[in-house]
């Protein structure tokens, strides 16, 4: 192929739809005192807004090595794009799966009914999401996702910000236990952070996102 030719097939690539960051369904201490609003502060306008920019910043780099043709680059570009890219879905899944105390009622219909089939009970689960997330090395995410090859929840954990869809799973619940998203608040203690988040779980919306994977 001539770079003529090669210049004019990746010139009829559809233009990039920059991402944008989310607002929250919520204040910004709605959550406290689970979750501080200090922390969901520098958390939402800082690190999210972070991957949201620089996915951005990857996105518009790697749409002009694609019209340029420049294979090097556009494989040089894939780790900003998946983990700038990851943040922002990642995130944009999180701040939904919370919400206030007062709004947050257990799983019911057939979250609950999974929840009971596939782990027992719900404190079944959240022991062993929480042993799971807990022993996550340096930073990442704790999911509860769903298997369509066999209609099972499952649980899950991905490294740094790679999204529950790596492993094969329709995301449901994220955690986040990168230190970003409790040590101002936890400390280091990570097991503490876990059990009391539980307290702000959405369980609507995750069971939302159940009835929408199925």
């Amino acid at each position: 192929m001539t770079s003529a030719v090669r210049r004019s097939a990746f010139s009829t690539s559809r233009a990039f739809s920059a991402a944008a960051l989310p607002d929250l369904p919520y204040d910004y201490n709605a959550l406290a005192p689970i979750i501080s609003p200090e922390i969901m502060e520098l958390h939402h306008k800082k690190h999210h807004a972070a991957y949201v920019t620089n996915f951005n910043i990857a996105m518009e780099k790697y749409a002009d090595a694609e019209a340029k043709g420049d294979l090097a680059a556009m494989i040089a570009l894939q780790g900003a794009i998946k983990f700038n890219g990851g943040g922002h879905v990642n995130h944009s899944i999180f701040w939904q799966n919370l919400a206030p105390v007062k709004d947050c009622a257990p799983p019911s219909g057939e979250l609950a009914s999974s929840i009971e089939a596939d782990f027992g009970s719900l404190d079944a689960m959240i022991t062993k999401f929480n042993g799971s997330a807990a022993g996550v090395q340096g930073s990442g995410w704790g999911w509860l996702g769903y298997n369509k090859e066999t209609g099972k929840l499952q649980i899950a954990t991905t490294a740094n910000q790679d999204p529950c869809s790596t492993t094969g799973l329709v995301p449901l619940l994220g955690i986040d236990v990168w230190e970003h998203a409790y040590y101002l608040q936890y400390k280091n203690v990570r097991p503490d952070y876990l059990k009391a988040v539980w307290q702000v779980v959405n369980w609507s919306d995750v069971g939302a996102r159940l009835a929408a994977a199925k």
